[in-house]
């Protein structure tokens, strides 16, 4: 299987302070703002985000997991069950500035589907997203992100596959490599 490098261990890690800067430098002190990491990678990056904002300005931004899985519009369209992650958001975005994380934009349904299911928590007075890799030229949705780490041009046929060292991998990482025909 072939495999292209997007971006290596030490420009994730100058991709997350950068996130971390503009988020301060456009919510300044978080007053009216929360962070949504979308289930089940998006998180991971969320709590990521989140140490690092507090390392950086010593603000503790309001943060949660969101799921989206029964608000997608190909959930019933699938050969197997889809299984649910567990949604954990102690706090009601009404009138919130909301920033919904997720590792990678690819056609733009999970994101859709998340603003779905955030509406269950009130109704927000902005919505921004924020992605790793942003997957250009394969939206099915008007969807684009307002922080991304890296845009790439892929084919359907590949998959951008998003690495990191706290899960038992050698080092943070994201490649691109060809999908595994069944």
């Amino acid at each position: 299987m072939q495999k292209r490098l997007v971006l290596d261990q030490q420009q994730i890690a100058i991709t997350l302070k950068r996130f971390c800067y503009q988020l301060i430098e456009n919510h300044d002190d978080f007053e009216n703002t929360v962070l949504l990491g979308l289930q089940p990678r998006g998180t991971i990056l969320l709590d990521k985000v989140v140490a690092l904002l507090k390392e950086i300005s010593g603000v503790e931004v309001p943060s949660g997991y969101l799921d989206a899985t029964f608000h997608r519009d190909d959930f019933r369209r699938r050969d197997f069950p889809l299984k649910a992650n567990e949604t954990k958001i102690d706090f009601l975005v009404e009138g919130k500035k909301v920033i919904l994380i997720d590792d990678v934009l690819y056609k733009g349904r999970s994101v859709r589907a998340a603003m779905d299911a955030m509406i269950a928590f009130g109704r927000p007075q902005k919505v921004e997203l924020m992605v790793l890799v942003d997957r250009r030229l394969t939206r099915d949705y008007p969807i684009m992100p307002d922080y991304f780490g890296t845009k790439v041009n892929t084919l359907d046929s590949q998959h951008v596959v998003v690495e990191w060292a706290d899960q038992d991998h050698a080092e943070d990482a994201i490649w691109i490599t060809e999908k595994v025909k069944s």
